[in-house]
C-alpha cells in the first residue's frame, strides 16, 4: 500500500510541475485569471481546480485506455483522423512557444536573482534538460519529486503567514462583466492543452489504472490549494502588486531572506519542470511520426526553443499566450464530450 502511494503521489507531483510556470511561479497568471476579481475569483479557482481533478485524470485514463504513446495518438481519438492534424500542429506550436518562453525566463532569473549574463541561464537550464531527457519518463517523474514538495512548503509558508495576519484585499469587481465566469474555463483549458505532453505517457506507462485516477485527484487538488492560497496572498497585498511583472515577489519581500532564496529557487524549479514536460511531450511526438532517434530529438528541439527565447520573456508571453487561450479552451470542451463506454477499474 506504502508503495502505491509513493506512485501515486509522484504522478500527483508530475501533474502539478507540468502545469505550474513561469506565469504562476511569479503570480501573474493568478493575478490576471482569479486575484483581480476578489473574492468571487475563489469561485474561479474552485471551477478551475474541479477541471483540473476532472480532466486531467480523464487525458490519463483515455491514455491509459486507448494506449497512447503521445498526445499525438490521444488527439486522434479526440477530434479524429480528419481534424487531428490541426490540433496536433497547433498544439506542436504551444509547446515548442511555451519552451522558448520557459527558456527565456530561466535566463531572466540568472540575470536579475544571481546578476550572471542571461545566457548562462539558458545554457545551463538546456544542459539540465537534456539530462533529464537522458532518463526518459523516469527523469521527468524524479524532477517533479524533487521539485514539488519544495513548492507546497512555500504554499505552506504563505497559508501559514494568511492565517496569522489575515485577508485584507479591498479591490471590487465590475461583475457585469462576467469575465470572472470564463476565466477559469481558459485557464483549465490552456494548462491541460500543454499538460497532455506529460498526461498522455504518464497515462500509458503506468499499468495500475488506480494510480492514475488517485494521481490525477491528489494533482487536481494540490493545483487548486496552490491556486488558492497564492491567490489570498496576492490580494492581501493587491494595492502594491498591480503593473508589477513578478507580484509574487512582492509578497515574499516582507519574509526573510531565507524564503526570498527559497521563492527564487521555486520559480526556477517550477519553470524547469515546464520545460522538460514540453520537450518530453515533444520528443514523444518526433518518435512517433518520424521514428527519431530521442536524444536527437531533445537535442534539436531544445536548440530550436534556444532560438526562440531570444526574443525576450515578456514579449513572447505577451504575444504567445494570448493566441493559445483558444485552442486550450477547443480542447478542454472536446475533452467534457468525450465519452467511452469502458471505465477504469
Amino acid at each position: 500500500m506504502a508503495k502505491k502511494w509513493k506512485a501515486i503521489m509522484q504522478v500527483a507531483a508530475t501533474y502539478i510541475g507540468t502545469v505550474v510556470g513561469a506565469g504562476f511561479a511569479s503570480g501573474q497568471e493568478i493575478l490576471q485569471f482569479f486575484t483581480l476579481y476578489s473574492g468571487i475569483g475563489i469561485i474561479s479557482i474552485c471551477i478551475s481546480t474541479f477541471l483540473f481533478i476532472w480532466l486531467g485524470s480523464k487525458i490519463m485514463r483515455i491514455s491509459h485506455e486507448k494506449g497512447c504513446y503521445s498526445y499525438q495518438e490521444l488527439n486522434v481519438h479526440l477530434f479524429g483522423k480528419k481534424w487531428s492534424w490541426l490540433v496536433n500542429g497547433l498544439t506542436l506550436i504551444i509547446l515548442f512557444g511555451t519552451t522558448g518562453v520557459m527558456l527565456s525566463g530561466t535566463g531572466s532569473i540568472f540575470e536579475e536573482q544571481l546578476g550572471l549574463p542571461n545566457q548562462v541561464g539558458i545554457i545551463i537550464t538546456i544542459l539540465l534538460s537534456l539530462l533529464t531527457m537522458y532518463r526518459g519518463m523516469s527523469g521527468v517523474i524524479w524532477v517533479n519529486s524533487l521539485v514539488v514538495p519544495m513548492m507546497l512548503l512555500f504554499t505552506a509558508i504563505l497559508g501559514f503567514h494568511l492565517l496569522q495576519y489575515g485577508v485584507a484585499g479591498t479591490h471590487t469587481l465590475q461583475v457585469e462583466n462576467w469575465e470572472w465566469a470564463y476565466s477559469p474555463l481558459l485557464y483549465a483549458g490552456f494548462n491541460l492543452a500543454m499538460a497532455q505532453a506529460v498526461l498522455v505517457p504518464l497515462g500509458k506507462d503506468i499499468q495500475d489504472s488506480s494510480i492514475l485516477r488517485w494521481g490525477g485527484i491528489c494533482g487536481g487538488v494540490g493545483l487548486g490549494t496552490m491556486l488558492m492560497v497564492n491567490d489570498l496572498s496576492l490580494l492581501s497585498h493587491l494595492q502594491g502588486v498591480q503593473g508589477l511583472d513578478i507580484p509574487m515577489a512582492y509578497v515574499i519581500s516582507e519574509f526573510g531572506g531565507p524564503v526570498v532564496l527559497l521563492f527564487t529557487i521555486i520559480v526556477f524549479g517550477e519553470i524547469f519542470t515546464t520545460i522538460i514536460g514540453n520537450v518530453f511531450g515533444l520528443v514523444r511526438q518526433a518518435h512517433s511520426i518520424f521514428n527519431m532517434n530521442e536524444s536527437l530529438a531533445a537535442i534539436m528541439i531544445l536548440l530550436g526553443s534556444f532560438i526562440v527565447s531570444q526574443w525576450g520573456f515578456k514579449s513572447l508571453v505577451t504575444f504567445l499566450y494570448p493566441a493559445f487561450g483558444g485552442l486550450g479552451l477547443l480542447f478542454m470542451l472536446r475533452l467534457m464530450m468525450y465519452r467511452k463506454k469502458a471505465t477504469m477499474k
